[in-house]
């Protein structure tokens, strides 16, 4: 039932899309052993891309990516994308490298900034020389703690620069600023997609790497408590995996989204008690909830403004977040004792 979910998610990725154009296409993918990046190795190989999955496993892990070693069309490369080199031809490059689980891109602030800004650097670099189209993953959190709620593009952010997250809000932004200088200066066929807290099958539900869903998942299938931070008003929308996913190929393919940056989430705007209410419902569940200091610079609401996506790419989220949240916790079930050790609190 656990592989099932991802089977699915596939399937619904390459039935709603037409990605015939990829077919033998060359397709280098940074932290394709990640969720999102394993995601997007899997659709890839599906429709014959012939897919380097580069990862140094500092997040990703290899086994989602294990059915794909040894088919024809899939290469894992284990290797840092700041330094990462490569004589080969590339068609497309998917930028995804980075830490980006809160308390994990926190203890390890220096390598966020760097595949931010050096691994964008050296991928962007790769795309120039192989005159490739490129996509970077950002991220929301550039956003800050928008004042703008639902959030547009156009919206410049209202972030804290030197606060305990600006490592990844601000890698983030420079990786955008750079991806755009590339864009103006050498004409490259650049897309930038800022990505709303996505979730699903394969999200790590482990120490300091776990998020809200799959920690709140995990510790209501163990029984513990779960953490609330603050009082639980602040909200996020959730996206499922499959539909981030769809987004993101719609913006690697599109001529509308060339230099553009769109916005790729759920307009379903949920606050994080409401969640944690759901969760213990579905898991059937006899966790407490409890509360904890808030963190610093949290964001109070976060919901996207996805005209432009619709516009430029016709996407919109498909999959509501009852049916995501029982995909996970299949997952979970199934994977429970494989990643998900010891969920820490965010």
């Amino acid at each position: 039932m656990s592989e099932d979910s991802i089977e699915e998610g596939v399937e619904r990725v390459l039935s709603d899309l037409n990605l015939e154009e990829l077919n033998g296409k060359r397709v280098l993918v940074t932290g394709g052993a990640g969720f999102l990046g394993s995601w997007m190795c899997d659709v890839l190989v599906r429709v014959k891309a012939r897919v380097v999955c580069l990862d140094n496993l500092s997040g990703g892990r290899l086994e989602n990516v294990n059915h794909l070693l040894g088919l024809e069309g899939f290469k894992f490369v284990m290797g840092d994308v700041c330094s990462f080199k490569s004589d080969e031809r590339y068609d497309y490059i998917l930028h995804l490298a980075s830490r980006a689980a809160p308390e994990e891109y926190q203890r390890y602030p220096i390598d966020t900034l760097l595949a931010n800004s050096l691994g964008s650097l050296n991928v962007l670099e790769l795309a120039r020389r192989n005159d490739a189209t490129i996509l970077l993953a950002s991220t929301s959190e550039v956003y800050g703690d928008s004042e703008v709620v639902p959030t547009p593009e156009d919206y410049w952010g209202y972030v804290n620069p030197v606060g305990v997250r600006s490592c990844y809000d601000e890698g983030k932004r420079f990786a955008e600023a750079l991806f755009m200088a590339y864009h103006r200066q050498y004409g490259l066929n650049t897309r930038i997609v800022r990505i709303f807290n996505t979730y699903g099958p394969r999200m790590r539900g482990d120490g300091f790497y776990a998020r809200v869903i799959p920690r709140f998942v995990v510790q209501a299938l163990r029984g513990e408590d779960l953490t609330v931070y603050g009082d639980g008003s602040q909200t996020r929308s959730f996206c499922y995996v499959s539909d981030t996913a769809a987004g993101m190929l719609l913006a690697l393919l599109k001529p509308t989204a060339k230099g553009e940056v769109i916005n790729i989430g759920s307009p379903w705007e949920i606050s994080i008690l409401e969640l944690a209410k759901k969760v213990k419902e579905m898991v059937k569940s006899a966790s407490n909830i409890v509360f904890k200091p808030l963190p610093p610079d949290d964001p109070k609401r976060r919901r996207p403004d996805v005209q432009k996506a619709k516009k430029l790419l016709g996407w919109e989220a498909k999959v509501r977040l009852e049916e995501g949240l029982a995909r996970t916790v299949n997952w979970f079930k199934a994977h429970i004792g494989l990643g998900a050790r010891g969920a820490h609190p965010r």
